[in-house]
């Protein structure tokens, strides 16, 4: 199975990490640029930033306010559950408050977690299970194409994410 060119495109970035220190990571600095937020920072949640940048460089529409990771809710393509390739929303700290995660589901581990791929998840990009339980949406980034509905099984410590700050 073939995945979609922007999830290609995202596994590009694996292993990207934020610089320790005054010096930032550059890419991280573009994707800032490329969602037309003002921080110029590798320090400040850049989730959003990442799931952004990823597809504004695949000539893909990118969320009004893209910087929060619950601003991916407002792209009017939802989907009822996760496939590969689409954007998955997560609440942090309360499932009401204002914060949040965002990435690209990429399969499923043998305990039904989510296997996402995404950035500032232990302050670089990686793919980490996340509970089901602390999804808010997801949504689909591409009107021109349709999603394939498999999941694949993919290989997991089993260990799910709880911060993502």
């Amino acid at each position: 199975m073939s995945e979609p060119h922007w999830i290609t495109r995202a596994r590009g970035y694996l292993g990207m990490r934020e610089i320790p220190g005054p010096k930032h990571e550059p890419r991280i600095l573009k994707f800032w640029e490329q969602i037309k937020a003002p921080f110029r920072d590798d320090e400040t949640s850049w989730c959003g930033a990442f799931v952004g940048g990823v597809l504004a460089e695949s000539g893909l529409p990118i969320a009004q306010g893209a910087a929060a990771a619950r601003s991916w809710l407002k792209l009017p393509t939802k989907l009822a559950s996760p496939v590969v390739g689409c954007i998955v929303i997560f609440w942090r700290g309360t499932p009401q408050g204002w914060s949040g995660h965002v990435g690209f589901v990429v399969g499923r581990d043998t305990n039904g977690n989510l296997m996402v791929l995404g950035g500032n998840q232990g302050d670089m990009v990686s793919i980490k299970p996340f509970s089901k339980d602390r999804v808010l949406g997801y949504r689909w980034p591409d009107p021109a194409s349709k999603p394939n509905a498999s999941l694949p099984l993919l290989a997991s410590d089993g260990r799910v994410s709880t911060n993502e700050a």
